[in-house]
């Protein structure tokens, strides 16, 4: 089954094709698991992390090797898998915790929710225009 994809506008080159193959096999998991329940899956590339909205997305440290944090929550209200990055002091916020009190969410964890589904909604806003 192939998902109804609401793409971020961006030019399409090679690492927005990882990006976005990343996304789809998650959306194939999602889509297992909870059904017709879920209907699309967006990624935020806002410039900004969505957790404190003031550092910049980029690498993050974790077992000592470079990667990105990425991450992903169900907008349940509209049935869209929403992907995303961290910086590296959120991410860094979040594994510590995961650590001391697996999976738990954080407070910090409404707060990304909260800022991408407001991101979410002007992403459509911008679609409607």
């Amino acid at each position: 089954m192939k998902s109804k994809r609401i793409h971020h506008g961006k030019s399409f080159d090679s690492s927005t094709a990882a990006l976005d193959n990343l996304m789809d096999k998650l959306f194939k998991q999602v889509k297992a698991q909870f059904g017709d329940a879920i209907k699309s899956f967006w990624f935020y590339d806002g410039d900004l992390c969505p957790a404190c909205v003031q550092r910049s997305i980029g690498v993050v440290k974790y077992k000592g090797q470079d990667a990105l944090a990425i991450n992903a929550f169900i907008y349940r209200e509209r049935g869209v898998l929403i992907g995303y990055f961290l910086c590296e002091t959120c991410a860094t916020y979040i594994f510590k915790e995961a650590q001391k009190n697996p999976y738990q969410q954080t407070p910090l964890h409404a707060d990304i929710e909260r800022n991408l589904i407001t991101a979410y909604h002007k992403h459509l806003a911008m679609l409607d225009a």
